[in-house]
């Protein structure tokens, strides 16, 4: 697929689309017009003050996902999940059925019954929603059908608070708010109609129907990839962080900006909107892959950002009546707040879309929707944290924009946390800078080079970056076997060492390195890995390929994997190659954004595999643009 819009016509993507964004939107159309109902009018109801119901009312919500989402892992994995979202479509209508029941009587116990249903069925929903996604999509449209999914979910989100504030502030509003819920929900259960089966990941499951002993068992087995379970103390770090900002909205506009309620929409609007489009923009910045080096640069976004809106606010709050709209925004501290908001926004799609396709990508399949599960359970718990945090900080005399700065430096803090902790994020985030800033790579034939199972890669030798380049053009991680001089270099040292690549020696220099470098070759082709070689042995001096050496026969002799042949193209002469002296003796002599290619041939068959053979083949992709 040319763009990740096409997915919206396709049936295994579309109703799915449809059904989620459907639910969103209804279940914020409720929320919002039940706050500003007891906003309003708590009077009519109970002696509570409206700040109390309003948070009780967000803990009713939220309560069903500590509850119900370990159970709702353990069904989406054991039964058919088309048929899983048909049936919790069916119980959103009847929860909508219970909510226009309690708003015809006027009761807040029933409307705070609907609400609990509605965060019960939401909880339901969750670990299907982002497990049926890796089985209707391939590898690389994961990102695309994530991006939109995400950028669709923000969107319902804003049109679903607007319109649940405005419709329930109409005359008869409860009315209205009760037909739009019914209608709503009704189309969102046609919508399910339309979503492909789905191959059932665990039918012998035994569901275990103990919510705590389930939940910690779900958190465990978030915990059984090292990879994923950081990716989810991400996604829900992002959660924490956005809860964190959208409580401050309706404070930040009243108190710092001035501004009356349209103020508050705005700021949620600009803030759907920054992350709706920087969801999209991750396919076309990511490659249409997993492309998890978008994480560091999304995190370093969301601090600069964050630290700019707190530099950029008022020192003093306001005082005294709220100014219209028209009048906050001919402040110009207002648009460069207003600017932050927005690329925050961008920079948390940037984060978040690669790390649900990460975990989805490298979930196991038979326990996915578990670890979903676990998933939602941390993020409603960062959440749960966050409104504490929130509440207590400004209880203690923090200031909204002092809570923006400390935002700002807890998200630093975590990111360099996760990624010390996991370096093959800065790995991922120094390889896709290196191609997006330095170089322009366009990539031709990388299908060629297989989803699973081990294979060689041999490719010419033209700069001390070619291993990086081919790093950001694959899709799976690929150890490579290079000069041990260059495996030391200052700074692409922490590349090489974190994507574990393998050191290698002259026999005449260090015999005794060069065997340990083809035992451990063996054993990650053994282990199903992907080996990448330069059998020319050096960087070229003078652009031309240099003769295969005999290694990559030894190779596969003793491990017969098939033998991908790839092309760099457009190095030579780059500020990384030998052309006229060392390399770097002349940086960006070519600019920034210098073209270069990748192109890669078929595979060779084990006995095919001759370093003639190769050497041919790959002098063939180059072409003679070197």
């Amino acid at each position: 697929m040319s763009s990740q819009f096409q997915l919206m016509r396709e049936r295994r993507f579309l109703p799915f689309f449809l059904t989620q964004f459907l639910g969103a939107f209804n279940d914020n159309v409720y929320k919002n017009a039940l706050v500003v109902l007891i906003t309003f009018q708590a009077a009519r109801y109970t002696t509570l003050s409206p700040g109390v119901l309003v948070n009780l009312a967000a803990g009713i919500f939220i309560l069903p996902f500590f509850l119900f989402s370990a159970t709702s892992g353990q069904l989406a994995d054991k039964h058919e999940k088309s048929r899983l979202i048909r049936i919790t479509k069916l119980m959103e209508i009847g929860v909508m059925g219970l909510g226009t029941l309690a708003f015809a009587l006027d009761s807040l116990a029933l409307m705070f019954a609907a609400l609990f249903l509605m965060g019960t069925q939401s909880s339901i929903f969750g670990p299907v929603k982002y497990a049926i996604l890796p089985v209707h999509l391939r590898e690389h449209e994961l990102v695309g059908g994530n991006a939109l999914v995400e950028s669709g979910t923000f969107v319902a989100i804003l049109v679903g608070t607007i319109a649940g504030g405005v419709t329930i502030a109409l005359p008869g509003g409860a009315v209205w708010v009760s037909a739009v819920v019914l209608v709503v929900a009704v189309l969102g259960y046609v919508a399910s109609r339309g979503v492909p089966a789905a191959p059932i990941a665990a039918p012998d499951l035994k569901v275990n129907w103990n919510p705590l002993t389930e939940t910690w068992r779900n958190i465990a087995f978030t915990r059984g990839n090292r990879t994923v379970f950081l990716s989810i103390l991400g996604i829900s770090w992002f959660w924490f962080y956005g809860a964190l900002f959208l409580s401050q909205f309706p404070g930040y506009a009243k108190d710092v900006l001035g501004g009356d309620e349209h103020a508050v929409t705005l700021l949620l609007a600009l803030f759907s909107v920054g992350i709706g489009v920087g969801s999209l923009l991750c396919e076309r910045l990511s490659g249409k892959h997993v492309e998890i080096g978008l994480v560091p640069f999304g995190s370093i976004g969301l601090s600069l950002f964050a630290f700019d809106l707190w530099w950029a606010s008022p020192a003093a709050a306001h005082a005294g009546e709220a100014l219209p709209l028209a009048t906050v925004l001919a402040s110009p501290a207002t648009w460069r707040a207003l600017f932050d908001l927005v690329m925050i926004g961008v920079f948390g799609g940037f984060f978040i879309v690669p790390l649900y396709a990460l975990v989805q990508a490298r979930s196991e399949p038979g326990h996915r929707s578990r670890i979903i599960a676990g998933n939602n359970i941390l993020n409603a718990l960062f959440m749960v944290v966050a409104a504490g945090l929130g509440a207590g900080l400004l209880a203690a005399g923090c200031t909204i924009p002092q809570l923006i700065l400390i935002t700002a430096i807890l998200n630093a803090a975590v990111a360099l946390y996760i990624y010390t902790l996991v370096p093959e994020f800065l790995v991922r985030f120094i390889v896709w800078l290196l191609v997006h800033t330095v170089y322009r790579l366009r990539v031709k034939g990388v299908e060629h080079i297989p989803e699973e199972g081990p294979a060689l890669l041999v490719a010419n030798h033209v700069s001390f970056v070619d291993a990086l380049v081919i790093m950001a053009a694959s899709r799976r991680p690929i150890r490579f076997v290079m000069d041990h001089h260059i495996f030391r270099w200052p700074i692409l040292s922490f590349v090489f060492r974190s994507s574990r690549a393998i050191p290698i020696a002259p026999a005449k220099e260090d015999a005794t390195m060069m065997e340990r470098a083809f035992d451990e070759v063996a054993r990650a082709l053994k282990a199903g890995e992907l080996v990448g070689i330069f059998p020319e042995g050096r960087i070229t001096d003078d652009g031309e390929l240099k003769p295969f050496r005999p290694g990559i026969r030894r190779i596969v002799e003793r491990t017969p994997v098939p033998v991908v042949p790839l092309a760099l193209r457009g190095l030579w002469g780059s500020s990384f190659s030998r052309k006229d002296g060392p390399a770097l003796s002349r940086p960006f002599r070519r600019g920034f954004f210098s073209r270069i290619e990748l192109v890669g041939g078929a595979p060779f068959a084990p006995e095919a595999a001759t370093p003639e053979s190769l050497q041919a083949a790959v002098a063939g992709l180059r072409g003679e643009m070197r």
